[in-house]
């Protein structure tokens, strides 16, 4: 790597590390190119350079929190043997790194509601679909073995991830008297009940 190129990647990771920074300490409506570059020093038309829009910035800063969120949370279901130390692992991964990281989760959980990630919708789309594709290889044989209901791919997904990120939501948010701990120790279980196929001779309750 050329010197240039080390001060490219110096210059990256600076605006990104910076944008985090801002987004945590002024809130979603302080989170502005201008305090961007105020606080970290770089100008303008070096953002511009390295991301081609503050939109650009705002996308690469979610990529980035959202591969170090999944690489926390699914790096060890190749180690779980059931569905249900998998599930627990994911619960307690997903919320020791919110609790730990509340800057990166908040930034994660805040983006869902800005427009900052409209354009860059598909490149991030394309991203989370590598990332979560860990738990439909880690369900895969325990729906093929009858471990697991023989669902959709998506919904299982939403039934994994969906309770556990609406309680990070909730914590992040600071309207909700949440414990994360507890929460920690509810929802495995609660979780993995719904993935579990019927009892014999049970049936499916009809859609309303």
């Amino acid at each position: 790597m050329t010197p240039k190129q080390q001060r490219g990647e110096a210059t990256v990771d600076r605006l990104l590390t910076t944008a985090l920074q801002v987004h945590t300490s002024c809130g979603r409506q302080g989170f502005t190119v201008n305090a961007v570059t105020a606080a970290s020093g770089v100008s303008l038309g070096s953002l511009y350079h390295h991301f081609g829009s503050f939109d650009g910035l705002a996308a690469q800063l979610y990529l980035r929190c959202m591969g170090q969120l999944c690489d926390e949370v699914f790096a060890g279901l190749t180690r779980t043997r059931t569905v249900r130390a998998g599930v627990r692992a994911i619960v307690q991964h997903y919320l020791r790194f919110t609790e730990e990281h509340r800057d990166i989760a908040l930034f994660l959980h805040a983006s869902a509601y800005s427009g900052h990630l409209t354009a860059h919708a598909q490149e991030i789309r394309a991203f989370k679909e590598t990332k979560f594709a860990a738990i439909a290889d880690w369900l895969r044989p325990h729906v093929e073995s009858g471990a697991v209901l023989p669902l959709p791919t998506p919904i299982l997904e939403v039934l994994v991830m969906g309770p556990v990120e609406e309680t990070a939501r909730r914590w992040l948010s600071s309207t909700y008297d949440i414990d994360l701990r507890q929460a920690a120790r509810i929802l495995p279980d609660r979780i993995w009940a719904s993935l579990r196929p019927l009892p014999d001779g049970a049936e499916p309750e009809p859609p309303v």
